[in-house]
């Protein structure tokens, strides 16, 4: 079957595409509403507190040339036990969270 030559398709192609232009420029005179965003406090605060955090260094260099010295000089000296209490505590912190 052709229908590049058929004349009841190429008036239904014409119709239509009358129509889809008048309905096109309704649409685009039409006045439409705009989206709008609103953040409550909580997310305002939220955005403060993500961007203090994401200026942060990531490494506190001071507090990293402090224990490279105390290293260097022999008084870095901590026990097992404290060690053994900080990881208990990073759990008890965990749990809670």
């Amino acid at each position: 079957m052709k229908i590049f030559n058929n004349p009841n398709i190429a008036k239904v192609l014409e119709i239509y595409g009358k129509t889809n232009r008048k309905t096109t420029e309704k649409v685009s005179n039409a006045e439409l509403p705009k989206d709008q965003l609103e953040l409550s406090g909580a997310a305002k605060e939220f955005q403060i507190a993500m961007k203090a955090y994401k200026d942060l260094p990531e490494v506190r260099e001071e507090k990293v040339n402090e224990l490279k010295e105390k290293i260097q000089q022999g008084r870095y000296n901590i026990s097992g036990k404290e060690i053994a209490e900080k990881i208990i505590e990073g759990i008890q912190i965990d749990k809670k969270i």
